[in-house]
């Protein structure tokens, strides 16, 4: 199927913008996060008792650094929108899954954590962590656009195979999902430090310790069962294309590694009861072992994922 370039320049387009608009939320979320106060605070300071009138109502009405704040999610939703049009887009003009690359893999990795990340702020308290969960979106996007970019072209006859859309796919959101609990983990450590005798500013304007925990516990869960089948899904198509289901490769054994790593955080977390720093400590090793596994084992290291 011929390459429709004009659908690939506007999925370019839409890429630029999602994110120029992520990193206007960032900044928004930064304002708030470090000028605005928390939730818990308003409705702390309006049942604190009575107060002269006129002071009562101020807390009902927005401040500024809320208003930042969800302005800051606004931006994300939109540039959520155009981040699934460059997606699709991409798909459209080279008639195939737009993840046959790594300049796709990340686009589409990014965008599964940014849809996490959205939902979560329905669940849960987080808002004021949304500039440390969007810097790395932020920064990987554009590392994307400058270093890994490829124009639009066919995938290479290895990857001409439905196996494609359900391996690479279910690799994708465990890794974009597993972004989240990553993040949340080492800001984990450091709520727990502030709290622990070493305050600081940036440790007092995060959210409460177990909930940091409840968030990376919770989203690794539901990330693992997917990052799971992801391995096996992979292993059926080298049975396929290479005529084994494990070769020791060295993409493989790094995902294989990792898997073990978050098994025994939950495995952990059920059994042993670790919870805290010991449990976030294995957390942000599992992620920095998914970050390894994505970029230095395909750039780095010779494999037979090379390819991509």
């Amino acid at each position: 199927m011929p390459i429709d370039q004009t659908l690939a320049e506007y999925s370019d387009w839409a890429y630029a913008a999602a994110a120029l608009v992520y990193f206007l939320a960032l900044i928004a979320y930064a304002v708030e996060g470090a000028f605005g106060r928390s939730r818990k605070a308003a409705r702390e300071l309006v049942a604190a008792g009575p107060v002269p009138i006129g002071v009562i109502e101020e807390p009902a009405r927005r401040s500024l650094p809320e208003r930042f704040g969800r302005s800051a999610v606004a931006l994300t939703v939109l540039g959520a929108v155009l981040h699934l049009a460059a997606l699709v887009l991409r798909g459209v003009a080279t008639g195939r899954a737009p993840w046959g690359n790594m300049y796709e893999y990340g686009m589409a990795t990014m965008f599964v954590a940014v849809v996490g990340w959205l939902v979560l702020l329905r669940k849960f308290d987080i808002r004021r962590l949304g500039a440390f969960v969007m810097t790395p979106v932020v920064i990987l996007l554009f590392l994307g656009f400058t270093v890994l970019y490829a124009e639009a072209a066919p995938v290479q006859p290895a990857l001409k195979s439905y196996w494609l859309v359900i391996h690479v796919i279910a690799a994708a959101s465990s890794s974009g999902l597993l972004l989240i609990p990553g993040v949340v983990s080492l800001l984990y450590l450091v709520r727990v430090r502030h709290e622990g005798g070493a305050p600081s500013r940036v440790g007092a304007r995060l959210a409460p310790a177990d909930t940091l925990d409840r968030v990376a516990y919770q989203t690794t869960v539901f990330a693992f069962p997917i990052y799971t089948f992801g391995i096996i899904a992979g292993a059926i198509w080298a049975e396929s294309a290479w005529g084994r289901a494990w070769g020791w490769d060295p993409k493989e054994v790094v995902a294989f590694v990792a898997w073990v790593v978050y098994a025994g955080y939950l495995h952990s977390r059920a059994t042993a009861g670790w919870r805290g720093t010991r449990a976030a400590v294995v957390n942000v090793v599992g992620f920095v072992m998914i970050l390894f596994n994505t970029f230095f084992i395909n750039f780095v290291v010779t494999g037979l994922h090379s390819y991509a």
